[in-house]
């Protein structure tokens, strides 16, 4: 339950704890370094400083000054240091003093040997001199003391108050820790903000390489004016997306090229075994009967010529027929199988109608059917005449073929509908004839379905003509179909009106 998943804190909380940290460090070392360090480098300056006057007042005395002008130089070197001075003559007798009470506290050199040799604080030991700390006890001053001798006899002693060291280490301390705080602060703000400028390229980077794993290359990297490592970097993951990108592209497009083979190879089978097994089974009657009455011609089953003539009539028949059948069944599957290009033009429907109603004369007398209703114009349409013209032929023929009598009289009826809102023209042919089931309806689309099996061969059809026009209404994406209406049955399609 604790365990804490890896990466979990962010890369700009990182930088700003590291960063906070680094300058906390500092602030730290620098009040130890001050505590520890600065008291003593002022202990170590003043000795500098002690010795050098010491070095400074001997020279006095060496060149052979007048008294009066060592005093002058001595009261200002007291002053100008801070220190007392007090000099005693080998007798014990003092020479100069720049402070009465350092007179009478430390008047007696002797003393001030013997309280050394007490126990007092020695700082430094030389060949001629010794550096002490000692407390005054009734101000309760901490001083420094330098006692040695001069090169003349005199013995010199100089004390230097400490107290203003501590005081200046304390002072120097509480402005530190004041400075600590609005460097805290102030560090933290910029820390802050230094973090989001270095974090926020780096993130931007991190999302882009997120989408691009998602294979989302529609980001880019935008680089600053300062042209860094991450801006090379973003640089760099811009020319991989867009390289990724295209080179994924690329396999899609393949890909879906390949997909096209495949699919457009299984239509092809599915194609080529359907043709086989629709070939084989409507060929089998039409064989049958070539075969039969061959063996009838061979044979001489009838001597007359008329008998001969009959049966050569016969087998150009079936001959014509299964011509007729495999060349249907080879635009069926063209036009099921999508492998159908319409060559459409603009071209006027109803004359197209007239023609076919102009061959179909001789079958309407045939079978005694009459015309009715059919009105003469112009309709421009919009596709390929010749899929067109199988489709009105294909209505029309079985119109006039499956005619049956109504109140004594077989009819059939041509309307067209114009509906310029929708961009369409619908054909509409009428024949009289029972009425025709649910389930017929439907199954009057499917390959080779016929309503009357036994009539079917007189009236010459071979059950492909509907199925035709399903395949061309479908790949043209219009409507379709047939419906009972008073007095017989309806067929319709959809043709899309010329835009000219």
């Amino acid at each position: 339950m604790k365990k804490i998943r890896k990466g979990f804190m962010s890369v700009k909380t990182k930088l700003f704890v590291s960063l906070s940290v680094i300058v906390i460090s500092i602030i730290i070392f620098l009040i130890i370094l001050n505590n520890f360090v600065l008291e003593t480098f002022y202990y170590y300056n003043k000795q500098n400083t002690l010795k050098n006057v010491y070095k400074q007042i001997n020279e006095y005395y060496n060149t052979g000054k007048e008294e009066s002008e060592i005093e002058e130089e001595l009261e200002k070197i007291s002053i100008r240091n801070n220190f007392d001075i007090l000099i005693k003559n080998n007798q014990n007798y003092t020479v100069y003093t720049s402070n009465k009470e350092f007179y009478l506290n430390f008047g007696d050199m002797t003393k001030i040997i013997t309280r050394n040799a007490k126990g007092d604080i020695i700082i430094e030991i030389g060949k001629f001199y010794t550096i002490t700390k000692e407390q005054d006890q009734q101000t309760k001053i901490k001083y420094l003391v330098f006692i040695a001798n001069l090169d003349n006899g005199y013995r010199i002693c100089m004390r230097m108050p400490v107290t203003s060291i501590e005081e200046s280490v304390k002072i120097s301390n509480k402005f530190l820790y004041i400075i600590a705080i609005f460097i805290i602060l102030i560090g933290g703000v910029i820390i802050l903000f230094v973090s989001r400028r270095f974090t926020e390229p780096i993130v931007e980077l991190n999302d882009i390489a997120k989408k691009m794993s998602n294979l989302d290359f529609s980001c880019r990297y935008t680089p600053s004016e300062l042209n860094d490592e991450i801006d090379n970097l973003g640089k760099s993951i811009n020319t991989m997306s867009r390289k990724l990108e295209g080179t994924i592209e690329q396999l899609r497009r393949t890909n879906i090229e390949l997909e096209r083979d495949i699919e457009e190879k299984s239509k092809i089978d599915d194609m080529r075994k359907s043709f086989i097994s629709d070939v084989s089974h409507e060929l089998k009657t039409p064989i049958a009967l070539i075969q039969g009455y061959s063996e009838g011609l061979i044979e001489n089953v009838n001597t007359d010529e008329e008998s001969r003539k009959f049966y050569a009539e016969v087998i150009l028949d079936e001959a014509t027929k299964m011509d007729k059948l495999v060349k249907q069944l080879l635009e069926l599957m063209k036009l099921e199988y999508g492998s159908m290009k319409f060559n459409n033009k603009e071209f006027n429907i109803v004359e197209l109608e007239k023609e076919i109603l102009r061959k179909s004369t001789l079958l309407m007398e045939k079978e005694d059917v009459q015309l009715d209703e059919f009105e003469d114009g112009e309709i421009l349409v919009y596709a390929d005449d010749f899929y067109i013209d199988q489709v009105l032929t294909n209505y029309i023929t079985n119109a006039i073929r499956y005619s049956t009598p109504v109140n004594g009289v077989k009819k059939i009826k041509i309307e067209n509908v114009v509906k310029k809102d929708e961009n369409k023209a619908i054909v509409k042919i009428f024949n009289t004839c029972r009425e025709l089931s649910e389930e017929e309806l439907i199954r009057i689309w499917n390959r080779f379905y016929k309503l009357d099996e036994s009539r079917n061969r007189d009236k010459g059809g071979n059950g492909i003509g509907l199925s035709l026009v399903k395949a061309i209404m479908n790949n043209y994406g219009n409507k379709y179909g047939a419906r009972n209406v008073a007095g017989g049955v309806e067929f319709y399609f959809e043709i899309d009106l010329s835009q000219g």
